[in-house]
C-alpha cells in the first residue's frame, strides 16, 4: 500500500463525508463528525475498491489511474459511511 494513496483516500473521504453532510442536513453530524466518518469511510472505500479492481484502481501508484481511483474510492466510501451513520443517528433521535 502506498502511503500517498492512503492519504489521498482519507482526504477525499473527509471531503465526501462533508459533502453528504451538506446535501442532507438531517443526517449531518457537524463538520467534525462528518469529517471523522468520512475519513473512516474513505480508508475503507479505498481498500475495498483496491481489492475488487486490483492494485491499479486505487493505491497502485501515483499514475493518473491510481490517483483518480483513490479519490473516487475515498470520496464515495466517505460519503456512504457518513450517510449510514447519519441515518442511524436520525432514526435513533426519532424513536421514543
Amino acid at each position: 500500500m502506498n502511503i500517498i494513496a492512503l492519504l489521498i483516500q482519507l482526504i477525499s473521504g473527509a471531503a465526501g463525508g462533508n459533502l453528504v453532510g451538506a446535501l442532507f442536513k438531517n443526517m449531518s453530524l457537524g463538520p467534525v463528525g462528518n469529517s471523522l466518518a468520512g475519513i473512516v469511510g474513505g480508508g475503507l472505500g479505498g481498500q475495498i475498491l483496491q481489492s475488487l479492481m486490483g492494485s491499479g484502481a486505487a493505491g497502485g501508484g501515483l499514475d493518473l489511474q491510481g490517483v483518480i481511483g483513490s479519490i473516487a474510492g475515498g470520496g464515495i466510501g466517505g460519503g456512504v459511511i457518513m450517510a449510514i451513520i447519519g441515518f442511524i443517528k436520525s432514526m435513533m433521535a426519532k424513536s421514543p
